[in-house]
């Protein structure tokens, strides 16, 4: 594996009494966030971030050649994550979200 994963120390955002509904299929070989979690994810290598369900809120990190910028992925979508770059994310709305994280071929 590629990164660091850490919780988020954020509190969490879910909605008391909805249930996060991700098949099994879904979530096979793939990391899962609930409604309300974030990570943070610091690429060792570079790596990619393919969203599987759900749609993701990304924040990457502010460097030397970019400011701070925010995206959302959804479905099918991926994001290039060079060698050094952190990212925060979390679901983009209340039923969570399915990512797989590994390194750029």
């Amino acid at each position: 594996m590629s990164a660091v994963c850490t919780p988020s120390s954020l509190p969490s955002l879910a909605v008391p009494g909805r249930a996060t509904a991700i098949p099994p299929a879904v979530r096979h070989g793939a990391w899962q966030l609930a409604a309300g979690q974030a990570t943070s994810l610091k690429a060792a290598r570079a790596s990619v971030l393919r969203v599987r369900q759900g749609r993701l809120w990304i924040t990457c990190d502010a460097g030397a050649r970019s400011s701070s910028e925010d995206l959302v992925l959804g479905p099918g979508e991926s994001l290039a994550v060079p060698a050094g770059q952190r990212i925060v994310m979390e679901p983009w709305d209340g039923h969570g979200a399915t990512y797989t994280w590994d390194v750029a071929a």
